[in-house]
């Protein structure tokens, strides 16, 4: 394996750390985290973790909420006003996505033992008002090489690369042909890599997710196979070069 999607797939095979569990566990890894860099980087829960959609009790939460299920990517259910809630059509979508087994996706064995639940977490606008800025780390046996920056969340998302000095890297077509030249970074951006050094440490490669809300820096999530390692979009010999961030193989 040589390319960084090659090497993601070798991890997965041979890399059977128990930690990893935990890692992608949307309840079990708040824990990991308060140990780590502390409590007040997680969003707040008001609600779960609930073993079926049946057991929430709706009345019980606040006007604006995010339901997530613990053990997939994409069972996020956003509520900005809940009397406009429909409430059988969401309960049917998250019966169907505790049913969901995310490891036959990708084979990312770290999902096999992860109990199907479902958390409520605290709404968090951005400073704007709108969604938070998403900021995803990529960390490489603990040190940050890497930075993606997710804009235009609430239509068609954009990715923009950077590297460990803000460069942008043309990893992809839409970098090569954007021709950004400078970012306007915000002032807890050294503080969001230090702490993804710090999630990261004693990991081969770990995405580190940060939301910057108005109430400042909270966690977003952990992943350990970026696109499970089937990202089709980098080009040039950018899949190689990033590969050789990746020591452990």
């Amino acid at each position: 394996p040589k390319t960084f999607n090659e090497k993601l797939q070798w991890l997965k095979l041979y890399d059977r750390n128990p930690l990893y569990t935990k890692l992608v566990d949307k309840y079990e890894v708040r824990k990991y985290i308060a140990e780590k860099i502390g409590e007040e980087y997680l969003i707040p829960l008001v609600g779960g973790p609930w073993n079926s959609p049946n057991e929430i009790d709706f009345d019980a939460l606040p006007e604006q909420f995010v339901l997530k299920c613990t053990r997939d990517s994409g069972g996020v259910v956003i509520c900005k006003d809940k009397s406009k809630l429909d409430i059988p059509e969401l309960k049917r979508f998250l019966k169907r996505r505790l049913k969901k087994k995310y490891y036959l996706t990708g084979r990312e064995r770290q999902y096999e033992k992860v109990p199907p639940r479902i958390i409520a977490e605290r709404y968090m606008c951005g400073r704007d008002g709108g969604l938070p800025e998403d900021y995803k780390f990529f960390c490489f046996d603990g040190r940050m090489q890497l930075i993606m920056v997710c804009t235009e969340l609430e239509a068609e998302v954009r990715y923009w690369f950077f590297d460990r000095d803000r460069k942008p890297v043309p990893c992809t077509a839409f970098m090569r042909d954007c021709g950004v030249a400078t970012w306007d970074w915000p002032a807890e951006t050294d503080e969001m890599i230090r702490l993804a050094e710090t999630v990261s440490a004693g990991v081969p490669c770990l995405r580190v997710d940060f939301l910057l809300t108005a109430e400042g820096i909270r966690m977003g999530e952990l992943t350990l196979y970026h696109g499970s390692g089937m990202r089709d979009y980098y080009i040039d010999d950018w899949d190689e070069r990033l590969g050789a961030l990746i020591t452990a193989v």
